[in-house]
């Protein structure tokens, strides 16, 4: 099939999205298809397959702000959108940004079938904006995003059930989904890898993801601050983001300086391997695939228990659970874990045999039949309404 993948966001695989968009399109390549990538990725110009358009140019504090998350916004090309997606098997977009949505509309005109992903919880944007806690905001986002995209296509990815029903019940209709995990990859797996020399001494606890308010990453901070073990703790920090700054200034109260870090690919696989302990502190999560990623390493992963988390989801009990944004109940967590090392290890091996159900591969095989699905419905669809109009010709003659 030919298959155009539609990105508003796309660079640097630091966020999920991103992550999840490359895994998806290198898996398709490699099963024969050709797979277009409608993006604003500047730096992939030229490179085959890939068909850029403009990014939007925003007043110089806002740029600065998006660079710091670390994302690129696209801005649509009627030229460039429409002769990417001509020709088309079937239309998948990633986020339903204004990209996504130009694009949607486009494959509309041309009855082409449409299947979206789903991996943008409404309070991912409302956090920025400091709203994310009005449930009137975040509720008009999930609207809005139906009425102007989801509603016209024929298929939605949803990574975790978690996410669909969050999505069903505020726009109060049931949608024609899917539910299919992104999955962790193959390589990211379990392995002996020994500390550095100079942290062999030290309790390291990793969390991974982009700097951002609902990631959370302060309430991890300050539950150092409050463990007994805070002069042994050496935390490390993986990621970008616009909170940098402040999380750097926060920790300055710590006895060991944290590791601020954007790690690559190969690097944080070690670093998850030679961690004590993850810990996934964000409130808001629809999937967290840098948990699954621990998870898959056999890590003892400790979670926030946010009603807005999917992550939650993932612990073994509550033993492994804190209270969301509580940095009391994360460090009476994390101190109960240091001193249960035999319950501990007990505890890695059950994580370790719960990430089987991850398997990337098995989850974008599971992506492919969707699109086939879709593709094969919509078919028998326009055939099906030829066949009545025929018939109506037929009759009116």
């Amino acid at each position: 099939m030919t298959i155009t993948v539609v990105c508003d966001v796309l660079g640097v695989e630091n966020n999920g999205t991103t992550i999840a968009a490359m895994n998806l399109i290198r898996f398709l390549k490699s099963q024969g298809h050709e797979v277009r990538v409608l993006c604003a990725d500047q730096d992939r110009k030229g490179e085959d397959g890939y068909y850029i358009v403009p990014n939007y140019k925003f007043p110089k504090i806002i740029d600065n702000y998006i660079k710091k998350v670390g994302v690129t916004l696209a801005k649509p090309d009627e030229e460039i959108v429409k002769s990417t997606i001509k020709g088309s098997d079937v239309v998948h977009i990633m986020v339903p940004l204004t990209l996504g949505m130009y694009a949607c509309k486009v494959a509309r005109k041309l009855n082409l079938p449409i299947t979206a992903g789903f991996h943008m919880q409404a309070e991912n944007f409302t956090s920025h904006i400091k709203a994310n806690n009005f449930k009137f905001v975040n509720n008009y986002v999930y609207k809005f995003i139906w009425k102007h995209m989801y509603q016209y296509v024929d298929g939605i990815h949803y990574p975790t059930r978690f996410i669909r029903e969050i999505f069903e019940s505020r726009i109060k209709k049931e949608t024609k989904g899917y539910v299919i995990s992104n999955g962790v990859n193959s390589y990211v797996k379990k392995q002996n890898i020994e500390k550095p020399k100079e942290l062999q001494d030290k309790i390291i606890i990793l969390s991974t993801g982009r700097y951002s308010r609902e990631k959370s990453q302060d309430t991890l901070i300050k539950a150092i601050m409050h463990s007994k073990y805070k002069d042994k703790i050496q935390l490390i920090l993986g990621g970008l983001g616009a909170k940098e700054k402040y999380y750097r200034r926060l920790s300055k109260k710590l006895p060991i300086k944290p590791i601020f870090k954007f790690f690559s690919r190969t690097e944080i696989i070690d670093v998850l391997n030679y961690c004590d302990l993850y810990v996934h502190p964000a409130e808001v999560e629809l999937e967290g695939i840098a948990c699954l990623e621990a998870i898959a390493c056999g890590k003892l992963t400790i979670v926030s228990n946010s009603k807005l988390s999917a992550t939650k989801e993932f612990a073994i009990d509550d033993t492994c659970r804190f209270k969301n944004r509580n940095p009391r109940s994360l460090a009476q967590v994390i101190d109960y874990w240091i001193e249960h090392p035999d319950k501990k290890r007990e505890y890695e091996r059950k994580y370790l045999e719960s990430s089987s159900i991850f398997n990337q591969e098995e989850c974008m095989k599971r992506m492919e039949n969707m699109l086939f699905e879709v593709t094969q419905n919509k078919k028998q669809e326009n055939e099906q309404k030829e066949k009545e109009q025929i018939k109506s010709e037929k009759i009116e003659n």
